[in-house]
């Protein structure tokens, strides 16, 4: 399975704490975009696709959710739940997200720009795309 956890590098002190990401550093990639969630309720679930090239960590700054993350042979389940914590997916794996916490808040660092062709939106195309 392409992904795993990555531990964010926490300084602090009595007066709180701070995470500073670096490209290349602390992210196995050059960051291209940054975009976030916010705002979706519990009963939606969001995702249901997958990437050819691009890879992407996902931190929950706030709140949690769960993935589900599909290889197309075996399918995990992660819980993200801590602004220290980031989920890495690299290329090729199906995901979806579900159980939004209210106020679930997530960020997402990608290694390209968008380009709706990077996309697989469908799970028997994502299948299909595996056996090429």
């Amino acid at each position: 399975m392409n992904y795993k956890l990555i531990d964010m590098p926490v300084h602090g002190d009595k007066r709180g704490k701070l995470v500073a990401i670096e490209n290349l550093k602390d992210i196995p990639f050059e960051i291209k975009r940054v975009y976030y969630m916010f705002d979706t309720l519990p009963n939606e679930s969001r995702g249901y696709h997958a990437h050819k090239d691009l890879e992407q960590v996902i931190i929950a700054m706030d709140g949690a959710c769960r993935f589900v993350l599909d290889d197309g042979v075996n399918r995990e389940t992660i819980l993200l739940n801590r602004p220290d914590v980031g989920l890495y997916i690299g290329p090729g794996m199906w995901r979806e997200m579900h159980d939004f916490s209210y106020g679930c808040k997530l960020v997402v660092l990608a290694s390209k720009y968008y380009d709706e062709k990077e996309y697989i939106r469908n799970y028997d195309d994502f299948l299909a795309s595996l056996k090429k």
